[in-house]
C-alpha cells in the first residue's frame, strides 16, 4: 500500500509539473494535439497505478518524450504559418453579414441544432441577432452581435452610430492571410499601400488586424 501511495504522489507531481509546462488552458480551449497529448498522459500515468509490477521509468520516459514533442510542435507553429494551420486547423465563418453559410456547416459536420445549441449557451436564442459566428480551432462558438442587439458602452453613448463588422487579422508573423482577405472585402493592393502610408514593411509586422472600412492596426515585431 505504501508503495503505491508513493507512486501516485510521484506520477501526480511529475504528470502535473508536464501540463504545466504545456501552458495553462482550460479542457475547452486545447488545440486537437494538446488534447491527444492530455489523453496520452492520464493513459501512461494510470499505467504504474493500476499495475506495481510495472516500473515507474517506463511511465515517466514516455510523459517526458510527449512533453518534448509538444515543445517542439509550439515552436515550430510559432515559426510556420502553414504548419500552424495544418496542426491547429484554420477558425471558419458560419455566420457573415447576419447570413448562415450552409456549405461551411457541411463542411464542419455542424448541424444547425449544434449551432443553435452552441448560441442558446452564450445567451442568444434568436440567429437573426448575429452578425458573426466562427468555429474557432478549439471547436468553441465565437459570436459578434448585430449593432442593435449588442449591451450599450460608455463610448457608445458619446458616437452616433456603429457598423456590424469585425476585424480581421490579415497578416501574421509578416505573412498575408490569404483566407481573411475576403472576409473583410480586401485585397493585397490595399494592404500594401497601408502598409506604405505607415511606412511599414510587411515583414516588420507581428499582427495586423483590418476591419471592412479599411481602418488597420499594426502591431510590430519585437
Amino acid at each position: 500500500m505504501i508503495i503505491t501511495i508513493i507512486r501516485v504522489v510521484i506520477l501526480y507531481l511529475f504528470v502535473s509539473a508536464a501540463i504545466r509546462i504545456m501552458g495553462k488552458r482550460n479542457i475547452g480551449e486545447l488545440q486537437p494535439t494538446e488534447l491527444v497529448i492530455t489523453l496520452l498522459l492520464s493513459e501512461f500515468a494510470a499505467i504504474p497505478i493500476e499495475d506495481i509490477s510495472v516500473p515507474l521509468l517506463s511511465s515517466l520516459i514516455p510523459v517526458m518524450i510527449l512533453i518534448s514533442l509538444e515543445i517542439i510542435n509550439s515552436v515550430i507553429s510559432m515559426k510556420s504559418t502553414k504548419f500552424r494551420n495544418l496542426s491547429d486547423g484554420n477558425a471558419l465563418i458560419i455566420i457573415k453579414d447576419g447570413k448562415l453559410d450552409q456549405k461551411q456547416l457541411k463542411k464542419l459536420r455542424f448541424t444547425v441544432d449544434d449551432l443553435l445549441s452552441a448560441l442558446r449557451q452564450k445567451d442568444i436564442f434568436d440567429i437573426n441577432e448575429v452578425a458573426y459566428a466562427i468555429i474557432e480551432t478549439n471547436g468553441t462558438l465565437s459570436v459578434l452581435l448585430k449593432s442593435q442587439f449588442q449591451n450599450a458602452t460608455k463610448q457608445d453613448v458619446k458616437v452616433k452610430s456603429r457598423t456590424d463588422g469585425f476585424t480581421c487579422p490579415v497578416i501574421i508573423d509578416g505573412v498575408v492571410v490569404k483566407k481573411n482577405l475576403d472576409y473583410c472585402d480586401i485585397n493585397r493592393d490595399d494592404i500594401e499601400k497601408i502598409l506604405k502610408n505607415k511606412k511599414v514593411h510587411k515583414n516588420q509586422v507581428f499582427l495586423m488586424n483590418i476591419d471592412k472600412n479599411k481602418n488597420a492596426e499594426i502591431i510590430l515585431k519585437e
